[in-house]
């Protein structure tokens, strides 16, 4: 039951995101966007690697690797979302120092008020 809500919240987040990138024109919205559809697939990968009752994957003396396997939790998508989280951090990061610098040139956000974006 919860996979099934971590689930939705990812597709919902993803959804609201992309709709952010596809219909506004305002770029510090347009990072908004940006980082909800990447939050909301962070949370998918997540869900992925959830398992109801699961446990450390810790082969020990008192646990084998059959029985590890069977209520483990999957390492593997944490580690990636991880990674994802600092490489997002970057790229929100690059986008934001972007909107300063277009600011501070055009006084303006707005992406057709930017003379150089056009063709």
């Amino acid at each position: 039951m919860t996979g099934q809500i971590l689930f939705a919240l990812a597709f919902a987040l993803m959804l609201i995101g992309l709709w952010g990138l596809l219909s506004r024109r305002n770029v510090f919205r347009i990072i908004i966007a940006f980082s909800l559809l990447d939050t909301g697939i962070h949370m998918f990968l997540v869900a992925i690697g959830w398992r109801e009752g699961g446990t450390a994957p810790i082969i020990d003396g008192q646990a084998s690797a059959q029985a590890v396997s069977a209520a483990g939790v999957d390492p593997i998508p944490s580690a990636l979302v991880l990674t994802a989280i600092v490489i997002g951090l970057a790229v929100t990061a690059l986008m934001l120092s972007f909107a300063v610098r277009m600011y501070g040139k055009n006084r303006s956000l707005q992406i057709e008020k930017n003379k150089e974006l056009k063709w």
